[in-house]
């Protein structure tokens, strides 16, 4: 092998114990914070109220919480006519709000904000059940996509035990799609329809860089034909690690910029999105360099191993 190659395969143990980790903390994370989870997938209700003057809802959230006995979630906008503000609250209710219980919201509102000229604009009660349906499909569909990338690379690189190949790329798709999850939890966001996109991205994008490297593999198996799996992949990762760096850091440096407008104007949808994005495309390139590959080699090992002892 060329010793002018980092012998990547050799330090196996601190790849996999790196994410392995994070892994638990943020399981830890979920268990201790729990998984805020929108509206639109369990069901409640969202009142909208305008307003003339300025007013820190937000300053009043306990008070909200305390009189509907539940956690709120509060936000802030623009009418469409442009003369008010807006901002809307929404929670979770078994059995919808009572007419007496939204009197006293409002009541509670216009006591505190006096000067604001606060006025209730509707009350909608959201179904969970077309969100949890929507919910249910894009997780049979990342399945099924799971499936597809397996078979694909089972037949594409054939030459390589495409097999063993495809099942360390779909764990490592799952190591990826852990960490866009582990940021939603830890930074509170909640799982809504951000969550489902950045996941349908993820899938997509950090395959791409993990079939580089099983390209660069298959290439080098046909040069390189008395090596090791494991200087196979030294060389293969070698030569795709600056192509998937450069990669990375245009993708992610254009996410940074969103990140940091959407942070400057306020937009906390944006960042619900661009933040875990950045999160699952590090972990993307992190997986097809030093997950997927290396597990590809421990299991060929492991198999040569036991091909040897019979």
């Amino acid at each position: 092998m060329n010793n002018n190659v980092y012998d990547f395969s050799s330090k196996k143990k601190i790849w996999f114990l790196i994410p392995l980790v994070l892994i638990v903390v943020i399981a830890v994370f979920t268990i201790i914070r729990g998984v805020e989870v929108a509206i639109e997938f369990k069901g409640g209700t969202i009142i909208s109220y305008s307003h003339e003057a300025d007013c820190d809802v937000f300053s009043v959230q306990k008070d909200i919480e305390d009189l509907l006995s539940t956690p709120v979630t509060i936000q802030e906008g623009e009418s469409l006519s442009g003369n008010a503000d807006t901002f809307s609250i929404s929670f979770s209710y078994d059995q919808g709000l009572s007419a007496e219980k939204q009197n006293s919201l409002t009541s509670l509102l216009q006591e505190k904000f006096p000067d604001a000229g606060i006025e209730q604009l509707d009350s909608n009660d959201v179904n969970p059940t077309s969100g949890r349906e929507f919910f249910i499909k894009c997780i049979i569909v990342s399945i099924l996509a799971a499936l597809l990338i397996l078979l694909y690379i089972a037949f594409r690189f054939k030459q390589i035990s495409g097999w063993s190949a495809g099942v360390c790329a779909v764990i490592g798709l799952i190591h990826n799609l852990v960490f866009v999850f582990g940021t939603f939890v830890i930074l509170g966001y909640e799982i809504n329809a951000n969550f489902i996109a950045v996941i349908l991205t993820i899938l997509g994008y950090s395959v791409n860089d993990t079939i580089v490297v099983y390209d660069r593999i298959r290439e080098n198996k046909k040069i390189m034909k008395k090596a090791s799996v494991a200087e196979l992949v030294n060389v293969s990762t070698a030569q795709s690690l600056r192509r998937s760096i450069r990669t990375s850091i245009t993708t992610v440096s254009t996410m940074i910029i969103v990140t940091v407008v959407a942070y400057i104007f306020g937009v906390s949808s944006i960042l619900s999105f661009s933040i875990p994005m950045i999160v699952g495309m590090v972990a993307g390139t992190y997986s097809s360099l030093f997950v997927a590959s290396q597990l590809w080699v421990w299991w060929n090992e492991k198999r040569q191993g036991k091909k040897k002892k019979k």
